[in-house]
């Protein structure tokens, strides 16, 4: 364990964290005060105190995310570098680094641009010597599988790399990408000072990757570095949101946790530099026991292996200011839901956690907030509901004159509605605030061209905030679905993520949103009949649920997305001026893809193309003595079956068996051609 104590920077930490919780839980209990004032008297005392309850839960919730955005605008604004990290860029590296892709069914055409572009800026920089690149593939599909290796052997070609560029697929993907990790530090972790992980739309540029080289050698007690990775490519009026609003808001948000966490920071598990060796001591993740609900693997492992990083005494920092860190983002609405879905669970997961033996208090809250994201959206609908319950309880119970028993005077029912006024206004400023920040932050460090312009930045911020506002009750709805369906047992598996909107049926939408409009018509028929002034306060909420399936049809349109770009609204400053590496990825793209064109039939290219057959072939071992003779005549079997009636008569794990068989690989290329080139046209091989 790593003893060297953090007094410089564990001071400053918890006096700030103490200034947070004064800044956020003092406005909080007033504005609970506020709302029991200004519920319509005299009521419910049940109704009424759940109601105020949540109302300062909820207030809290986003004062948080408001100071922490106000304090990323100040520290972006007097634009210091991340404190208490040493800064020096010529700290000798003490080994090499690691650069690992675990991926499951992902076009292998991305992943390979994205490292030849990093591959060929470190070789320009003459530092590739200190760098090992790893695909490392859950692919359980055997024609997904030929193609990654295909295009991990073309990129190895291309670039001379064979031996620095490594491809591997596990035969069993147990813990999906934690296990795939664990597996590759078994096997090699020994060899890399640090590794650096990043995610199937990752790309990063060598200066990013070097700066963060750089801090791990000058902190020898950092344990984790993790960058902020901005996004881009995006193609849908969605995406081309999500990418604007990232790019204007991320890195305040992100320089404000900076400044709060200091280094007992977040983790993301991607776009990030890890110290081997304690990460491979500390960070074992444990499965959570079949007993109680949300059990199984932990889903969202990151922040657990951050938590534990920390308290075997490694810190764990965010630096905002590391450029040349990106990502790309789901598609349409529907495909952000579904991650959102198991990242629900997985942060529902922490709450097990919460007494593990020897966390710091700071994971401990942070674990809590990660929940809170989603069980926020609870909290949400219930205020709600309770709101609607105490309409329904003010029009149908008879108003009582004299609670109290007789009196001289009457007590008339009062609603306060200059102090619910107030109380809207106040929550507009603490949700809204922190992007008029974000623009004037922009505006004060005069980069508005970048963003096409003041006034289209002006109008995409504007539609920015109306936008968010109508998918906020969307998301509402859906997480608290999700919150629910996990603590009542329901289980999440880690599916393939969707990063392209061409499957995207507008069925699909309809039906996605179709129960949520149903939900908002009956609401507003029940406030309508009971108390119609209450009609505007809930409009926001139901108007929004109503147009969900318009609006979602709209936005996951890529023409509209390409007519905002071409009316610069939504630009981004990679868009304006798009730094050398993403020109040059969107090159290498287009060339790794047509390199990869020979093996788009998969399992039947890898029969029938004698370079892709040699390809697989080279990779094998004999197998003659591997298997005993009674596998050898099942293995056998599956050759036959595959001759006489084609591919389509074998299931995955045959097709994975004469993969994985140097013999039987061989022979059925030699009796395909034997039989004639016609055979492999027959079984639907494209011509490359």
């Amino acid at each position: 364990m790593n003893s060297r104590p953090y007094s410089e920077w564990t001071r400053h930490a918890w006096r700030r964290r103490a200034a947070l919780a004064v800044l956020v839980l003092v406005p909080a209990f007033m504005a609970s005060v506020y709302m029991a004032g200004a519920l319509p008297s005299p009521g419910n005392p049940w109704l009424d105190g759940a109601t105020v309850l949540l109302f300062g839960i909820l207030t809290a919730w986003i004062a948080v995310g408001f100071w922490t955005a106000v304090f990323g605008f100040g520290v972006l604004l007097g634009r210091r570098a991340t404190p208490f990290l040493v800064q020096d860029p010529s700290a000798a590296s003490p080994g090499i680094t690691a650069l690992v892709w675990p991926i499951y069914r992902e076009p292998p055409g991305r992943v390979t641009a994205a490292i030849e572009v990093l591959y060929r800026e470190l070789e320009q920089a003459g530092r590739l010597d200190e760098f090992e690149f790893y695909i490392l593939s859950d692919t359980d599909d055997p024609d997904a599988f030929v193609r990654e290796q295909w295009a991990w052997a073309e990129l190895c070609r291309a670039l001379g790399a064979f031996g620095r560029i490594h491809y591997r697929r596990r035969r069993n993907n147990i813990k999906k990408k934690t296990g795939n990790i664990a597996d590759f530090l078994r096997r090699w972790g020994s060899r890399f000072t640090y590794f650096v992980v990043m995610d199937a739309d990752s790309l990063m540029s060598a200066s990013c990757l070097l700066r963060m080289v750089a801090l791990m050698n000058a902190n020898p007690t950092v344990g984790i570095i993790q960058s902020v990775p901005g996004i881009v490519r995006q193609k849908t009026l969605f995406s081309r949101i999500q990418q604007f609003s990232n790019r204007l808001y991320a890195e305040m948000y992100a320089a404000g946790l900076s400044f709060w966490q200091l280094g007992d920071n977040y983790y993301w598990g991607h776009n990030a530099i890890i110290r081997t060796a304690p990460f491979m001591a500390y960070c074992q993740l444990p499965r959570l026991p079949d007993r109680l609900v949300l059990s199984g693997d932990i889903l969202s492992h990151d922040f657990v292996e951050a938590a534990l990083m920390r308290r075997a005494g490694w810190s764990v920092w965010l630096v905002p200011d590391l450029a040349g860190s990106w990502e790309e983002a789901p598609p349409t609405l529907p495909d952000e839901l579904k991650r959102d879905r198991r990242w629900c669970y997985g942060n529902l997961q922490h709450l097990r956690l919460l007494f593990a033996k020897g966390l710091l208090a700071t994971h401990r809250l942070m674990f809590m907030n990660g929940a809170m994201s989603y069980v926020a959206s609870v909290f949400w609908l219930l205020y709600l509901v309770l709101g609607t319950a105490v309409i329904a309880w003010h029009a149908l119970v008879p108003p009582s004159y004299f609670p109290a028993g007789h009196g001289l005077f009457p007590v008339w029912p009062v609603w306060h509605q200059q102090l619910a006024v107030i109380l809207l206004a106040v929550s507009v400023v603490i949700l809204f605030l922190p992007k008029l920040l974000g623009l004037l932050l922009v505006m004060i460090q005069k980069r508005t061209t970048l963003y096409g312009g003041t006034a289209r930045l002006c109008t995409s911020v504007v539609l920015e905030i109306v936008y968010s506002m109508l998918l906020a009750p969307i998301r509402m709805l859906y997480h608290s679905w999700f919150v629910l369906s996990s603590l009542f047992g329901k289980r999440v598996q880690w599916g393939r993520q969707e990063r392209s909107a061409q499957g995207r049926r507008g069925i699909q939408t309809v039906m996605i949103h179709l129960v949520g409009a149903l939900v908002a018509f009956v609401w507003i028929g029940v406030i309508a009949v009971l108390k119609p002034a209450y009609l505007p306060w809930l409009a926001p909420v139901v108007l929004a649920l109503i147009f969900a399936i318009p609006v979602t049809l709209l936005v996951q349109s890529v023409k509209a997305g390409q007519w905002t770009r071409d009316a610069g609204l939504f630009v981004t400053p990679e868009e304006v001026d798009a730094p050398e590496e993403l020109r040059l990825f969107e090159r290498v793209l287009s060339e790794r893809n047509a390199a990869n064109v020979r093996a788009q039939d998969g399992f039947v290219s890898a029969i029938v193309d004698p370079y892709v057959n040699a390809v697989f072939v080279a990779r094998l071992r004999n197998t003659a003595r591997c298997y005993n003779k009674e596998i050898g005549l099942t293995r056998a079997l599956y050759a036959v079956k595959l001759l006489e009636h084609g591919p389509q008569c074998l299931n995955r794990n045959e097709r994975f068996a004469i993969l994985n068989d140097r013999l039987l690989l061989t022979e059925a290329h030699e009796r395909v051609w034997a039989l004639g080139v016609q055979q492999g046209q027959s079984w639907g091989l494209q011509k490359a």
